[in-house]
């Protein structure tokens, strides 16, 4: 057998949390086995594009699904696998097509796999109604199925399945020696962004509504009419982003919150914030909590994130039902010292290490790709 080349569905190759997974697992896992390409659903150049060539992979552009084109969009698919006969695996992380990639992907020999990355919870929208039913359809598609966390297995795959054989967690691994704590490079990104003695408080996310930025600033307005001494930093980018400007500035707080768009180093940026503060609305498993964690940061989190994250004694849960006033008083108590914990054993202990994810991906993959016939 030589190497099992994997396709991975996305809508594109933007900087977000599933994105960001993939990407760690790609960099770690045995290339010389496994090869990873990708089927995005954008005509438009993203963030890991040019990462994904570097490291062997190929970048396919499907046209974007609307329930309007299917036949268009089966016609692509089925061209697309008539084409690609070389694929072992398709991976897909693109929820609300699922039922028909993967369907036609298995018609033309493919072992498919359907991955949940949110705990999103379930409302009455005609778009959310629209979503769970082709997730049930995707229940009896996919091969097999994959989630972030036991909690965004169930959600979208259902109780049953989320607790049979034909279901694994795969969490949001990360790097954990990248982000051990360093003076020099903290003394670096204060500067970066002109921090000398300020409190700097930081999150990580899209700027979408399940990350919250509306509470966030709220959090912070209160934290700062008490302390001036005092700066928000916001690493990320998403369609919410003119929305959260207008709020900053109708708070007037344009001199005190930063945003950096996307950033290819939040282990840096890391090193230079004093405490993180993510109060998701919903979240599947966040990765950028326990890469906060990583970094020895005290972490002030929704009551909404699964206890799946909380793999140390740095993190506080709060009610996002509560006032923002709740949640900056508790910030306001922290107290700085300049120190930080070292976590890395915590964080591999917890089965967030990448290298241990990236052996078990490769085995799962080399494995489904031994016992299938996909001639």
């Amino acid at each position: 057998m030589g190497v099992v080349r994997v396709l991975h569905v996305f809508h594109s190759m933007g900087c977000g949390g599933a994105e960001n997974m993939v990407m760690n697992l790609y960099r770690k896992i045995d290339r010389e086995k496994v090869q990873f390409d990708f089927l995005v659903h954008t005509q438009d150049a993203c963030f890991f594009d040019k990462e994904i060539i570097s490291l062997g992979g190929n970048i396919y552009r499907a046209p974007y699904y609307r329930i309007t084109n299917e036949v268009e969009y089966r016609r692509y698919l089925k061209e697309f696998f008539d084409k690609h006969r070389e694929f072992s695996i398709v991976h897909g992380h693109l929820g609300s097509c699922a039922h028909l990639y993967l369907k036609i992907a298995k018609q033309y020999g493919c072992f498919t796999i359907a991955h949940a990355h949110s705990s999103k919870p379930t409302d009455a929208s005609l778009k959310n109604l629209i979503y769970r039913f082709f997730t049930y359809m995707t229940r009896r598609t996919a091969d097999y199925f994959i989630g972030c966390s036991q909690k965004a297995g169930e959600y979208r795959f259902g109780h049953s399945l989320a607790h049979s054989g034909r279901f694994s967690v795969l969490k949001n691994a990360i790097d954990a020696e990248k982000y051990q704590f360093n003076e020099e490079v903290r003394s670096e990104i204060r500067n970066e962004f002109g921090i000398k003695n300020e409190l700097l408080i930081g999150h990580v996310g899209r700027f979408t509504y399940a990350k919250n930025h509306s509470f966030l600033l709220e959090v912070f307005k209160h934290v700062h009419a008490v302390n001036k001494e005092t700066k928000l930093i916001l690493v990320g980018d998403g369609e919410l982003r003119n929305d959260i400007l207008n709020m900053i500035k109708d708070k007037g707080l344009q001199d005190d919150v930063i945003i950096t768009g996307l950033r290819s180093d939040v282990d840096r940026i890391l090193q230079g914030i004093d405490c993180f503060v993510f109060p998701s609305n919903f979240e599947g498993l966040p990765v950028s909590v326990v890469e906060a964690q990583a970094a020895g940061l005290p972490c002030f989190v929704s009551d909404r994130i699964t206890d799946e994250v909380i793999v140390t004694d740095l993190v506080t849960r709060l009610s996002i039902e509560g006032s923002a006033g709740i949640w900056g008083e508790k910030i306001l108590a922290l107290k700085c010292s300049g120190h930080r914990k070292n976590t890395m054993t915590e964080i591999k202990k917890s089965g967030y290490d990448i290298v241990s994810s990236a052996l078990w991906l490769t085995n799962f993959y080399l494995e489904k790709a031994k016992h299938n016939d996909f001639r």
